[in-house]
């Protein structure tokens, strides 16, 4: 078989992204992927069935508690979980079939089967048809998996995200380990479908990483929402019983157990390169497993290149998606390089949580001056419209040039509102470029608006 010019190894966002990329510029391209379909974590077993059970499990939570308020009556509302998880399963097969259809297009070679090298460009593919191929320049995309507890191997009633995105029933109680984006979108949406849901985090936060004004709103909201928290606390034993499971735990000192149907346990994803053969290629890795890569994603080895969670930052599909996008054009002589600080953090619960740029608290620590403007939805009209009166949007300026260096947001539809964020910060607005911008009215992005004005000049018109 002739070389090919790109050759991706792992058919997730990252590396189909890179695929295509590499194609529509003129590369001959090859994607290797292990699984029989494409789309990796995400369209499979994470993004993609996670946000059609959230939007499944919203619905029915409203049925229940907001119709009313609404003037709709709805009557013996009940739960069918398996048509629940059945459409659930559709929205995924109908993607995947959507990205076959879109590899075909690009006339990307697919090979299915677990690629290794045998030196720096010859690439073996381990499958019903073993064959080896040789790449001038190959892009490695071959994501994460979750993290185990030492004493909790999953299996059982111990869950990965993986297994409880398919549970054939609403647990009575589940023990979710881990307060980040995983653990909280989850165990939202048992919690919507009526499970008592406890939330065991070791550090002081839940979604440490982002901003504490955010963290506190979303956990001060999820409780509201029934949803339990221990934060400081650490699960020491995991044991399963005939019907459930007991989590110990110790919170200062303080021995701590919980009875669950399930337990989820989502404490974080490590890189999976495991087989891949990367010293035949003399590819370096870190101590933590990642792959170091420079601004254009290019490792120690200047024709390989790494992407997504194979590399440090942030393990988010978008991330990976932009990482790929560089990596193709690099190759194909273009000079790209990517901006970390403008990647947005998304959180999809109800109210969702969404965030970019720096937080308060790195800026407090780094010693920038800053200013803040923070602007209620209860102070929206049309949130107030909706019934959404949760939440804030939080702009961040750097003081002495008012230039927008973070943008945090909790409230209805901030998943789609941070785009505008991140537009504003890549482009290096000031806050004043986003207060003059003419919002429509009314919408649930005139808050940022408001933030802006607030960050600016310390004055909003609604508050």
């Amino acid at each position: 078989m002739d070389p090919f010019d790109v050759v991706v190894i792992g058919g997730g966002p990252g590396g189909y992204v890179a695929a295509i990329r590499a194609s529509q510029l003129g590369k001959r391209t090859a994607l290797i992927e292990k699984r029989p379909t494409l789309g990796g974590t995400c369209l499979n077993v994470g993004c993609i069935p996670s946000k059609a059970l959230l939007d499944s499990s919203e619905l029915y939570h409203q049925a229940q508690t907001k119709f009313a308020e609404h003037g709709i009556t709805a009557t013996d509302v009940s739960l069918d979980l398996g048509r629940m998880m059945k459409r659930k399963e559709n929205v995924v097969r109908d993607t995947v079939r959507g990205l076959d259809g879109l590899i075909r297009k690009n006339k990307i070679t697919r090979f299915t089967g677990t690629a290794s090298f045998v030196d720096g460009e010859k690439i073996s593919i381990a499958g019903e048809k073993p064959q080896t191929i040789t790449a001038a320049h190959t892009v490695l995309a071959t994501g994460s998996e979750a993290n185990t507890l030492p004493f909790a191997p999953f299996g059982g009633r111990i869950l990965s995200s993986t297994e409880a995105l398919s549970l054939k029933e609403v647990p009575k109680k589940m023990v979710v380990v881990g307060g980040g984006v995983i653990g909280l979108e989850l165990g939202s949406v048992y919690a919507r479908l009526g499970s008592e849901v406890t939330v065991v985090e070791f550090m002081p936060t839940i979604m440490s990483g982002m901003d504490k004004d955010l963290s506190s709103g979303l956990q001060r909201i999820l409780k509201k929402q029934g949803m339990t928290f221990h934060l400081r606390t650490a699960v020491t034993a995991i044991e399963q019983t005939a019907g459930g499971v007991v989590v110990s735990a110790e919170k200062k000192g303080e021995a701590l157990s919980f009875d669950a149907d399930y337990v989820l346990v989502s404490i974080g994803r490590r890189p999976y390169t495991t087989g891949l053969n990367l010293e035949a290629a003399g590819v370096q890795i870190d101590d933590k497993g990642f792959i170091p890569v420079d601004r254009h994603m290019r490792t120690n080895v200047p024709h390989i290149f790494a992407i997504g969670d194979t590399v440090a930052g942030p393990m988010l599909a978008h991330k990976a998606e932009e990482e790929g996008t560089v990596a193709a054009e690099f190759i194909s002589g273009q000079r790209p390089a990517m901006n970390y600080h403008t990647i947005p953090s998304v959180v999809y619960t109800w109210p969702e949580a969404a965030s970019v740029g720096k937080t308060e608290q790195e800026l407090k620590e780094a010693g920038v001056p800053y200013a803040v403007g923070k602007f209620p939805f209860s102070a929206s009209g049309r949130a107030r419209a909706a019934g959404e009166l949760e939440g804030f949007v939080k702009v961040i300026t750097h003081e002495p040039t008012d230039q927008v260096i973070g943008i945090h947001m909790i409230g209805p539809r901030t998943a789609e509102i941070i785009a505008e964020a991140v537009v504003a910060m890549e482009y290096q607005a000031a806050a004043e470029d986003i207060a003059r911008i003419c919002h429509a009215h009314p919408t649930f992005s005139e808050p940022l608006k408001e933030a802006a004005m607030l960050a600016w000049q310390g004055k909003a018109i609604h508050i």
